[in-house]
């Protein structure tokens, strides 16, 4: 079976994925978006081609206005700045609501393109990894994806344009004043490539952590019955503080990483301001230039290094978007071990064959054999039983009849055809199953008995009703207090485990399948109602097969065969009594 499993971060290992890929894969949660972000880009270069030009338009005044007391021309020019500060205005209210805008709409697609991938990945994949994590994966990694485009990319684009368009300003005006002005970000450079890999690391350890926590918490409330019922509240209290302290410890350790750059950022500004004044009054005195030019030469020292500063925290936010990308990515790589096939090496069966088990071996973790090399004809109309003690392969069986598994080697044939040739809407429409574990949805018992099945979603409750009748469950409908009206979720406690089992198997009756496998299936039903559901079986069509799975013998008296199923075999029982010894043997044995 193939290695579902979403590792743990290791502080040794890199990201796979490269950037290349990264803005690659980016680009198809941008289809509808992208005169979104040109837009927003062309506010971004308004709004730092206006942020270049009013230092110089600051420092000009005060040489041709202030000095010569030219207060008409001064207030004129007042105004003007006036107009490029609202030009500022506007680009940035612009800028903003067009990427905000990007953002959630990434937001959206990446969400449902992560749990459309989720829900088409086999039931291994969520055997191997926990709910909590993959239930952080689609929420808070995806939302530091949205943060990054909704802000970190527009501050990012816009500090980039303005530090270039400064950039070439000054020097252009002055190469002098300017060598010493931009001096210090050589060590900036230096810092921001050495720390670069460290706050990766932190980065992605402290979303590995804040899943972690998830799944803990996921998983004491999914299961706070049974603690209560055990008195086990220290356990998971005690768990609990673990996660929570380690989640702590790594988003102190990633926030400091994080903004560990910011007071050396500031050191470097400081140390530009001073050279620039410096320097500055020295060329001063030497005549080399204006006063005014030293004022715009200290605001763009300053406009220069306040973005530099806040490209540190961007940087931050990039390098936690880029630790989000890379763990969902890790699902959206995955790929299905269940797809549907096209081969032709179908088994040339009896008329009568519906399945057929062909030297099928199975292993759930690739050492322990469940099954193997198991050969078994199904035939049309008949009855079969499966026994055998607990954990002996007969649930895995019919996992693997309904292919909620793949065999490791062997095939399975459905009706003469691979069943990997089948989709999943052709299997489930054939195949009626009914689990020991039972799924009930949030919604009345109507929609719950109808769910997945098209055939009965669009029927009216009358509609509905006299289908039931004509199958024999209105009675079974009718142990509910409001009938097909009954509200009920997940976790409710207004039905108890045998209605849910009943919804169960009325879900798989309306199906009229052609093979119903039925494991446990009356488990937790009285007796009373065991008998009157063999009735209803016994309506299907005569052409129904039926496989039964049950401890309790006397469910599995008309049955046609018995198999007994244990340490990977599958043999005959000949008889209710024979699979009895077998069963009593298997104890002794074990």
């Amino acid at each position: 079976m193939k290695d579902y499993c979403l590792k743990n971060f290791d502080t040794n290992s890199k990201p796979n994925l490269k950037v290349g890929k990264l803005v690659g894969r980016f680009g198809e949660f941008l289809k509808g978006d992208k005169w979104r972000l040109g837009w927003a880009m062309v506010a971004v270069l308004i709004n730092s081609a206006a942020n270049v030009a009013t230092p110089l338009i600051v420092g000009q005044a005060i040489d041709k206005f202030i000095f010569d007391k030219n207060w008409p021309e001064l207030a004129g020019f007042g105004w003007t700045l006036a107009g490029i500060y609202m030009v500022v205005a506007v680009s940035n209210y612009f800028q903003t609501v067009l990427m905000g805008r990007v953002g959630q709409n990434i937001l959206y697609r990446l969400r449902s393109q992560v749990f459309e991938k989720i829900q088409s990945l086999p039931l291994s994949f969520f055997n191997q990894n926990k709910l909590g994590d993959l239930i952080s994966r689609i929420n808070s990694d995806t939302d530091k994806l949205n943060q990054f485009f909704s802000q970190s990319l527009n501050q990012f684009m816009g500090q980039a344009f303005t530090l270039l368009g400064i950039g070439i300003f000054v020097f252009y005006t002055n190469s002098k004043l300017s060598f010493w002005m931009m001096l210090p970000v050589v060590g900036l450079v230096g810092v921001t490539y050495v720390l670069s890999s460290y706050m990766s690391k932190r980065s992605r350890m402290s979303l590995q952590s804040l899943g972690n926590l998830s799944a803990e918490i996921q998983e004491s409330l999914s299961y706070f019955k049974v603690i209560v019922l055990f008195n086990r509240r220290d356990f998971f209290r005690e768990n609990f503080k673990k996660a929570n302290e380690n989640n702590f410890a790594m988003s102190i350790k990633s926030g400091i990483t994080n903004n560990i750059s910011t007071p050396i950022y500031d050191l470097a500004w400081n140390a530009g301001l001073t050279l620039v004044l410096v320097m500055g009054i020295e060329m001063i005195v030497g005549g080399q230039i204006t006063v005014g030019l030293l004022i715009a030469f200290l605001a763009y020292t300053d406009k220069f290094y306040a973005p530099l500063r806040q490209m540190a925290q961007v940087w931050s936010n990039t390098q936690m978007a880029f630790a989000g990308w890379v763990r969902i990515s890790e699902i959206l790589d995955l790929k299905t071990d269940l797809e549907i096939t096209e081969t032709s090496n179908n088994l040339k069966t009896k008329e009568d064959d519906v399945l057929v088990f062909d030297k099928v071996k199975f292993s759930y973790d690739g050492e322990k054999i469940i099954l193997d090399e198991v050969n078994l004809d199904f035939k049309k109309g008949k009855t079969y039983a499966m026994v055998g003690p607990t954990g002996g392969g007969k649930s895995t069986m019919a996992a693997l009849m309904c292919r909620l598994y793949d065999p490791d080697s062997g095939q399975i044939y459905f009706e003469g055809k691979d069943i990997r040739n089948y989709t999943g809407k052709e299997l489930s429409e054939q195949i009626g199953f009914i689990l020991q574990e039972q799924f009930i949805f949030t919604g009345s018992v109507g929609e719950n008995i109808v769910y997945g099945n098209p055939n009965y979603e669009i029927y009216d409750k009358k509609k509905l009703k006299k289908e039931l009748k004509e199958d024999g469950l209105e009675e079974l409908v009718e142990r509910f207090e409001n009938g097909l009206d009954t509200e009920i979720t997940p976790d409710t406690e207004v039905i108890s485990l045998g209605q849910k089992q009943l919804i169960s198997f009325m879900r798989a009756i309306l199906r009229r399948p052609k093979l119903l496998v039925m494991d446990e299936a009356t488990a937790n039903i009285d007796t009373v109602t065991e008998s009157l559901l063999q009735k209803i079986i016994d309506k299907l069509p005569v052409e129904t097969t039926k496989v039964i799975i049950a401890h309790r013998l006397n469910t599995i008296k008309k049955a046609d065969e018995i198999y007994f199923v244990n340490d990977g075999e599958v043999v005959s029982a000949e008889s209710l009594e024979k699979s009895v010894e077998m069963i009593e043997k298997s104890k002794r044995k074990s």
